[in-house]
């Protein structure tokens, strides 16, 4: 019986009605539930709810969508903006559709209540996850209103796997097997049941007014479209908004429609996800500090305005040094992009915790200048509860929180003054982990963002999140081989998407950067065989637009550029030292020489006695407590060892090692409080995660971009100071910017790795780099002009090893095949490309978990929380056991808080020998973050006794972090 206009009617209980007869109180059968609550016995007919989702997702489309989205979604299904809000509504209303079905019998009291004609007519229906049953019923019944269902990217097949991708994965169809008619017929229950979802159907179309037939649903589309299904079900499944109504009398599904659309606004309210658009303000409000913008930044804001304007959406390359001034072009080309291209807000993808955190607190400053009235900012990577960026009013285990620094009860400022609701302090449920995503304005890392590339559950959901802003890629260089194919295969879908992109990057070759530009554009459209031979590296520094529409560039005007450069031009000299690394013992007949640790004091003597500040960047954790504990113990420093010297890196407890970060970088920023003498001993937390500037830096041996990037940090805010500040002691400026390189050699003077470094880097690019530097005694740098000739010269594909050793070549040939292994492996976790994809359940076609999802190569860490056993057996957070764990009850928020501050990352090798008294109690099993915490229950009356592991023993000294040996 067909279904395409109002009068239709259908059979039900032995009377022909039709739909609109449907729509009024007693119409249509109400006794399905969709929704129950055990603790109050409330039942919410399953009819309602599907009509909350419809009226959710039309607000949705009228205020989270952007303007680039809605456009997308209608030229994906062939109809008008207005009949596409309507479908996308119809859509969403469907999603449970499946739950007339043999779901309606898993809960017995609800069950109870269903009618008895239909509770009769069961005819043995089978068990079915009730989002597969709503693919398999509405693909018949969408074909009976006229939905094309002959092929796998036909309307009603693509319609019917979005259904069926509401919880998270995409459903294969398998439209003459389990989703055949006769199938469904056999398995979904009787006559009853079929008519009564039929009716659904019809009732819900009527009410949505989605009367237009769509020509084709294109994947970016059905991406699109299911993850606003996705989010308007989570919105109308709150037990808030639905259990009132579940209260409440009955009427029909018409004036529950009715009052839906008007309780949706509120729904969309609460969630924070309404767009917002920032007033326009001057770039020195914007950008707090800076009167006017640099020769860079000025020609991109005129350029690209220009460009956009006339050519749309497209990917921006910036390259720059380290303090250049790349994150304010980022910010600007969003603005610009966002006012021309139909998108809203601001994705910015960073590579560590730290970056994001140091991020987060830029974009809040940047949006809070704008003064709008609310506009929620959300940090989003796994260790999010650590920063105490803002203020988080919940960390509960059932609603998972990505924002930080909560103390329940406390309304004053905080210990950095800042309030504790700000305009843009995220709402409640913003909180969820992946939900987060979808605001406006998100700082996150790039796993985070990464996933979305990947086939893990709602990965659509994650599509849509970034798709709908200006999506910020930044320390692009900083991405592996491994890291890289996820990357490219999210440009490209961005790329379908029309999403704009920003790429920033201080040391990227330009071989890396004209492939990830190559990505987005192949997705845009373009065959990558006719982008193959065009470069798309911008000169250095400076910037290149390219055109989603056409593919066609633009670049920096050459004498902007040639300006910058000339402004920031600084020198800096790299000088390479042979050493001793302790882990090395020469023979006894060599002839003494430097170790590590007297050079590193010896380079560090006039910091001591004259003044000034230093960073000493180790390569590993052990290479830095000892370089601390030697400076420390062996030097003569005037008045003691106070805060002079400082010791952060990653297995410090959080709560530590967040302040500590956060401390350097106000002092060392560029307008912090400078010291009179301070030496930050760190490990790669320099690299990206400190924007501070030192007079002195000394650096293991590295590759030469990771180098260059701690390069940055030397000297960094010279020209932003001036040379007369008074900032740089007397000694310091006479000797002028220099890194000092420490070189682990034999006694024969060849470079020797130390075993622990051989995973951290390539061995090819570390031993490259020695040998490029031991060229000169001093290696000159004049920074910005050097940068890209130096990365290339290493890292670059076109590295020339004509003349170069026997052995280097042969490093060269590993290093190559390793990088393949590397993006082979990649590519088989990864999502298809958007032209690729024929059937949605393309998307899913592994299973993947998200815990167990890789975005870097390597075992993912794991946490671990020191604690202390005292002598009655009480485990405490300290020492002195005035902090007992709550072992036997479910935690408080702030007690989930606090002992989440204390854990830190740990190799999975360590703690794998683990035995029970290492296991989290019962009653933290049930808490997400809690449950695989691995315990180090330490004895407070010897602190340096470790705990064992297997062959590891650990523990947390209170000056180095946690301390690790093998036995």
């Amino acid at each position: 019986m067909g279904l395409s206009g109002g009068s239709s009617g259908s059979v039900g209980g032995g009377r022909v009605v039709g739909v609109v007869e449907d729509s009024r109180f007693g119409g249509i059968d109400l006794s399905p539930w969709g929704k129950f609550d055990r603790g109050v016995l409330a039942v919410y007919p399953l009819l309602f709810h599907m009509l909350d989702a419809a009226a959710i997702a039309g607000e949705l489309w009228d205020r989270f969508l952007t303007p680039r989205q809605r456009q997308l979604i209608a030229d994906g299904l062939g109809v008008t903006l207005g009949q596409a809000r309507c479908l996308v509504a119809f859509f969403a209303g469907l999603h449970d559709l499946g739950k007339l079905s043999w779901f309606q019998e898993q809960e017995a009291h609800p069950w109870a209540r269903v009618s008895e004609d239909l509770r009769a007519d069961r005819r043995g229906w089978q068990r079915m996850p009730h989002e597969r049953a709503s693919m398999h019923t509405a693909l018949h019944l969408l074909i009976e209103l006229g939905y094309d269902g002959q092929a796998s990217d036909s309307p009603a097949v693509r319609v019917a796997q979005i259904l069926g991708g509401h919880h998270g994965r995409f459903l294969q169809v398998d439209v003459d097997g389990a989703a055949s008619a006769a199938r469904v017929e056999t398995a979904l229950g009787g006559p009853r049941w079929q008519d009564l979802r039929r009716r659904y159907l019809a009732l819900v179309r009527r009410l949505t007014q989605a009367t237009s037939v769509p020509t084709r649903v294109s994947v970016p589309a059905a991406v699109l479209i299911t993850g606003v299904g996705v989010v308007a079900d989570r919105l109308a499944s709150q037990r808030h908004y639905w259990l009132p109504k579940a209260q409440a009398p009955a009427f029909g599904a018409g004036e529950h429609y009715a009052q839906a659309v008007k309780d949706a606004a509120e729904a969309v309210d609460r969630s924070g996800l309404a767009r917002v658009t920032l007033p326009a303000v001057p770039f020195a409000q914007a950008h707090a500090g800076l009167e006017a913008p640099n020769e860079l930044q000025a020609s991109l804001i005129e350029q690209l305005t220009a460009a956009v304007g006339k050519k749309g959406a497209g990917i921006v390359v910036v390259t720059d040094a380290t303090g250049g001034g790349k994150t304010v072009m980022a910010l600007e080309a969003a603005r610009i992009f966002n006012a021309a291209c139909g998108t809203a807000g601001v994705g910015w993808l960073l590579p560590t915790t730290a970056t994001a955190d140091a991020a987060y607190e830029i974009l809040e400053a940047y949006v809070s200048a704008h003064g709008p009235d609310r506009a929620p900012v959300t940090l989003v990577h796994s260790h999010s509860f650590l920063n105490t960026a803002y203020a988080d009013p919940q960390l509960r285990g059932q609603e998972l929180s990505t924002c930080d620094a909560y103390w329940p009860g406390d309304d004053q400022p905080d210990a950095q003054g800042r309030p504790a609701e700000r305009v843009t302090v995220p709402d409640g449920w913003l909180r969820g982990w992946d939900r987060a995503l979808l605001a406006q304005f998100t700082v996150t890392t790039h796993d985070q963002a990464l996933m979305a590339a990947l086939p893990v559950r709602f990965n659509a959901l994650r599509l849509m999140a970034l798709s709908g802003r200006t999506v910020i890629v930044d320390e692009a260089h900083a991405l592996t081989p491994f890291m890289q194919q996820p990357l490219k295969t999210l440009l490209h879908w961005l790329g379908a998407f029309g999403t704009p992109v920003v790429l920033l990057s201080a040391t990227m070759p330009a071989s890396t950067s004209s492939d990830l530009v190559r990505s987005y554009l192949s997705g845009a459209g373009h065959r990558r065989d006719a982008l193959a031979a065009r470069s798309f590296a911008p000169a250095y520094p400076g910037w290149l637009f390219a055109a989603a529409a056409d593919a066609t560039t633009v670049t920096m005007d050459q004498a902007a550029g040639a300006a910058h450069a000339a402004k920031h031009r600084r020198d800096a000299v790299i000088r390479q030292y042979d050493v001793r690394h302790p882990s090395h013992t020469d023979p006894d007949d060599a002839t003494p020489r430097e170790d590590r640790l007297s050079h590193v004091a010896a380079e560090l003597t006039q910091v001591i006695h004259g003044g000034g500040c230093a960073a000493v960047a180790c390569a590993t954790v052990s290479d830095a407590q000892d370089t601390y504990h030697y400076l420390r113990t062996e030097l003569n420093w005037p008045g003691g060892v106070g805060e002079d010297l400082v010791l952060l890196h990653a297995r410090l407890p959080g709560m530590q090692r967040e302040a500590l970060t956060r401390s350097i970088r106000t002092q060392l920023g560029p307008n912090g409080p400078r010291p009179e003498r301070l030496i930050v001993v760190t490990t790669s937390l320099l690299d990206m995660s400190l924007n501070v500037d030192v007079d002195v830096l000394i650096s293991d041996l590295a590759s030469l971009a990771r180098l260059l990037q701690r390069l940055g940090r030397l000297w960094r805010f010279e020209t932003l100071w001036g040379p007369d500040s008074g900032r740089r002691p007397a000694w310091a400026r006479k000797q002028g910017a220099r890194l000092s390189v420490l070189h682990p050699t034999d006694h024969r003077g060849n470079t020797l790795l130390p075993l622990a470094w051989r995973t951290l880097e390539p061995g090819f690019l570390t031993h490259a780099t020695a040998a490029h530097l031991a060229q000169a005694s001093e290696h000159p740098v004049t920074l910005p002009d050097d940068v890209q000739h130096l990365v290339e010269s290493v890292h670059g594909d076109a590295v020339d090893l004509t003349d170069a050793p026997a052995d280097r070549q042969r490093r060269h040939t590993a290093h190559t095949s390793r990088r393949r292994a590397e993006e082979h492996f990649s590519a088989q976790h990864i999502i298809p490309a958007a032209r690729h994809v024929a059937s949605l359940a393309d998307l899913h076609r592994q299973r993947l978990h998200a815990s167990e999802a890789a975005t870097r190569l390597g075992a993912m860490p794991r946490r671990l929380l020191p604690c202390y056993r005292t002598p009655d057996g009480t485990l405490t957070l300290d020492a002195r056991g005035t902090q007992p764990l709550p072992l036997d009850r479910e935690l408080t928020t702030r007690q989930t808080r606090t002992i989440l501050r204390h854990t830190l990352p740990v190799p999975v090798a360590w703690v794998a020998d683990r035995r029970s008294e290492h296991r989290t109690p019962a009653a933290w099993k049930r808490h997400p973050l809690l449950a695989d915490l691995v315990l180090l229950p330490q004895n407070p009356g010897d602190p340096t006794e470790g705990v064992r592991f297997g062959r590891h023993i650990l523990r947390l000294d209170g000056d180095l972090g946690l301390v690790h040996r093998e036995q």
